[in-house]
């Protein structure tokens, strides 16, 4: 990440534990009972109870303001004896009928009504819909921030597009240690995902251990790093776990998740199904590894590695710079030196996997890429699945590019991609060694979490300690006890271009409105003293009709437009609402008798 003019990123050692992630740097500190010390050796266990008396035992709480009954913008709320801190702070992008939104943002009011007491945000991991919100949340509120060296540079170069970098307190850390947040310690525990330094928590408090897996899966052969630090989980199930958080996105799928070595191997069968064809490879621009994998293919195969994408050079530039890509020299080429090139000598790594009319795919696809132009002779692997959701955009982009005589490989049967999410039998694995009291299934929609819960209670957990929750909800825990609280703000906030919170679901259904049925706007001049039609009115019809081909139509919106004015007029009423309502009843249930349409109906009065 380029620090020129900016405040550089605080690196934090808390200690570490003997087991976890055996590549983090740093010394060891080991209390008797196996627990992280802190730097000056005290174990954090035994703090004074801040609010309660020798007969009362400390609860814990926890705010769900995102990432459930939905995919993205993942952010909770821990509070214990007073003092608060934030898991994740991530952004959803919009769906299909949020039309004009660029980004779909947490609701951080309770966050801002309770801001004296939060020590701090810890990051699992640096994926959009767990970083995204935080450059939003930062601007109003200055917390301190902890991650993993990957995560906090992509955080960094993030805040830097908001010039916040100067003012923003970043914290590295590690897997292995533990971050101090008031009564509570968090400590980092190594999981493998799809993106490099990604991590669970289990977050010591005096009412008991939380564990949330973050998002993760169990892969025996990742592209780098090691496994998942399974031996930490157990330790914790045998030291005693009040409640379980885990990721819910794959609970559907039986089995386990497919490792990294599968794409590896389909990499390498498919460029040499290749042959002299230009490659064009679309994947996430943050799965690290994967991109890694097919610097490995093009270096072994003689070939340049070109990147397109605005998120994808981004990412690119903070994983290389803090030696996350190992891309050996010369590999590398610009997109403009392209053409200094034939065919059989090109890797093009792009965005647009997902199908995004923006993406470079797609434009691709649609022949309205600036600098690569696509047809016969290029070979295309997609390496991803479609998000739910997306698979009619991705399906679009697949049929442009078979269109102009490429070849497109996207089928799951070659698997270019797997899921960085555990399926059921990983999940009955963590389950199983945590040995949670209580079970939350998170990341997820409806079907995911429901599903989850059922597999907790295959496992022999009773329902009444499995809580299925929604954005919003609190619960309150301790040893024996769960409890719902009432729930806080939460919801939706909209970005749309610089605005941010001020389109909503008004705005939006008039979105819809106007771009399902149109808009017919009636514009009058009446006079001020008398109310009776000076000029007008006037009928402009857009998205509605043709004005050509509908005259005798719009002639009827004017006659009935203009009866109500006069009748108004005759009756001395000078009420704009009343008249405009009126017109708006009127010319709606008439259009609406002849062509089955509601158009928008904006009738417009000037006195003169």
């Amino acid at each position: 990440m380029d620090n020129n003019n900016s405040k550089p990123v605080r690196s934090v050692n808390k200690g570490r534990k003997t087991t976890g992630n055996r590549n983090a740097k740093g010394g060891k500190q080991i209390a008797k009972n196996g627990r992280r010390t802190s730097p000056k050796g005290k174990v954090n266990r035994g703090r004074k109870k801040v609010g309660y008396g020798k007969n009362n035992t400390p609860t814990v709480k926890i705010a769900f303001l995102g990432g459930l009954n939905e995919i993205g913008k993942n952010i909770t709320l821990f509070e214990c004896c007073g003092d608060m801190f934030i898991l994740d702070c991530g952004m959803a992008f919009p769906d299909g009928e949020m039309l004009g939104v660029d980004l779909v943002l947490p609701d951080f009011t309770y966050v801002k009504e309770n801001i004296s007491r939060i020590k701090g945000i810890v990051i699992t991991h640096g994926h959009e819909d767990h970083i995204g919100g935080l450059p939003y949340l930062l601007k109003d509120c200055n917390i301190p921030v902890y991650g993993t060296p990957l995560t906090m540079g992509l955080v960094g170069n993030k805040l830097k597009e908001h010039n916040l970098v100067s003012s923003a307190q970043l914290n590295v850390v590690n897997a292995g240690d533990v971050v101090k947040m008031g009564c509570m310690d968090v400590e980092l525990i190594h999981v493998n995902h799809s993106i490099p330094d990604s991590v669970g928590v289990a977050i010591h408090t005096p009412a008991g251990t939380l564990v949330h897996t973050g998002d993760f899966k169990i892969d025996c052969t990742p592209a780098a790093g090691t496994i998942t630090d399974l031996t930490r989980f157990a330790e914790l199930g045998k030291e005693g776990v009040l409640a379980l958080m885990a990721d819910s996105t794959n609970a559907e799928r039986p089995g386990y998740t497919k490792t990294e070595a599968k794409v590896q191997e389909s990499f390498e069968r498919l460029f040499v199904r290749a042959q002299n064809r230009r490659i064009i490879i679309a994947t996430f621009a943050s799965n690290i590894n994967r991109i890694q994998q097919i610097v490995n293919c093009a270096y072994a195969n003689n070939r340049k590695v070109a990147f397109s994408g605005r998120s994808m050079l981004n990412y690119m530039q903070v994983a290389t710079e803090l030696g996350y890509v190992d891309v050996p020299q010369g590999v590398i080429i610009d997109i403009d030196s392209l053409n200094q090139y034939t065919p059989e000598q090109i890797v093009l790594v792009t965005t647009g996997s997902q199908g995004e009319p923006m993406s470079a795919l797609s434009r691709m696809a649609y022949s309205d890429h600036r600098k690569v132009a696509v047809g016969n002779g290029d070979f295309i692997i997609i390496s991803a699945n479609p998000i739910p959701g997306n698979e009619k955009m991705v399906g679009n982009v697949i049929d442009e590019l078979l269109k102009l005589g490429c070849d497109v490989v996207y089928e799951s049967m070659y698997d270019v991609h797997v899921s960085g999410h555990a399926c059921q039998e990983e999940l009955k694995i963590v389950h199983s060694l945590v040995k949670p009291e209580f079970f939350i299934p998170v990341h997820g929609e409806q079907k995911h979490l429901r599903k989850h819960a059922g597999l907790a209670e295959s496992l022999g957990m009773s329902s009444d300690h499995i809580f299925i929750g929604d954005i919003g909800n609190v619960i309150e825990l301790k040893k024996g006890y769960i409890k719902q609280l009432p729930s806080v703000a939460s919801g939706k906030v909209f970005v749309d271009g610089l605005g941010v919170g001020d389109v909503g679901s008004i705005v939006l259904r008039d979105r819809k409105h106007l771009g399902q049925d149109g808009l017919i706007i009636i514009v009058a001049s009446l006079d001020i003293v008398d109310g009776y039609v000076v000029s007008g009115p006037d009928i402009v019809s857009r998205g509605f009709v043709y004005v050509r081909e509908s005259e005798e139509l719009l002639h009827e919106v004017r006659r009935i437009s203009t009866d109500i004015l006069v009748d108004f007029a005759s009756k001395n009423v000078h009420e704009w609402n009343v008249i405009k309502n009126k017109i708006k009843d009127d010319v709606s249930k008439h259009i609406f008798n002849k062509t089955r349409r509601s158009p928008m109906i904006l009738p417009i009065i000037m006195e003169v």
